[in-house]
């Protein structure tokens, strides 16, 4: 899989996306990912859909800082 090289005004318009309750996707290393603010119920919810995610099934949450747990 080719590597996409993200500018900051592409990362900037996800951020924005985040905010405003909406999904991103992103590559990882090895998948795509779904991100969403993980403290907006509505977009956690989403996601639990969008990949037909039982909701016994945990979600990864990616933070900057181990303090921002």
């Amino acid at each position: 899989m080719e590597t996409k090289i993200f500018n900051a005004k592409e990362i900037d318009k996800a951020a924005e996306l985040i905010k405003i309750g909406e999904l991103v996707a992103f590559p990882t290393e090895t998948v795509y990912g779904l991100g969403a603010d993980a403290l907006n119920p509505k977009a956690v919810l989403a996601i639990f859909r969008a990949k037909g995610r039982p909701a016994d099934n945990p979600l990864i949450v990616h933070v900057k800082e181990a303090k921002d747990v």
